[in-house]
């Protein structure tokens, strides 16, 4: 099935890009969530018409989330975990961990645009990537410290 992009998209493609992608995911998610258009011939019209719209949009999140990124600048996160003899954690800090904790200050971030590179799983600091917009991603520091 092939679609016009409405938003940036991942793994995907930029707005505007006519992909291919599998019909569920397409019928089931990209369209119902408004992230694309069924790629016809009105529907590349109808963007072609509504692109300015669209770009607009698009500026004003992008400088919502220059706002915000301003925010979480030399942010350091303090997370307790228990550890094994070996300095080991039982289990790992993930990106609900972060999410939970960023709440707690005020910030919200969805846990899905937090980079955790496959998670953290030993004490110490590690710089975590937060995707607030296609174009703009921040860092910050996560310390991971032995719970008391």
């Amino acid at each position: 099935m092939k679609v016009i992009l409405l938003s940036d998209q991942r793994h995907l493609g930029k707005r505007g890009e006519v992909v291919e992608v599998k019909p569920g995911y397409g019928r089931n998610y990209l369209v119902p969530q408004g992230l694309a258009l069924e790629a016809t011939h009105a529907n590349q019209v109808y963007f072609d018409q509504q692109r300015a719209k669209f770009d607009a949009r698009h500026a004003k999140e992008r400088e919502a989330a220059q706002t915000a990124a301003q925010k979480f600048t030399g942010l350091r996160l303090e997370v307790p975990k228990r550890v094994g003899e070996t300095d080991t954690l039982y289990g790992s800090v993930t990106a609900g961990d972060v999410a939970d904790l960023l709440a707690g200050r005020g910030l919200t971030v969805d846990r899905r645009r937090i980079d955790l590179e496959g998670g953290i799983k030993t004490l110490g600091e590690h710089a975590v990537r937060i995707e607030l917009h296609p174009e703009v991603i921040t860092e910050i520091t996560v310390v991971v410290v032995r719970q008391e």
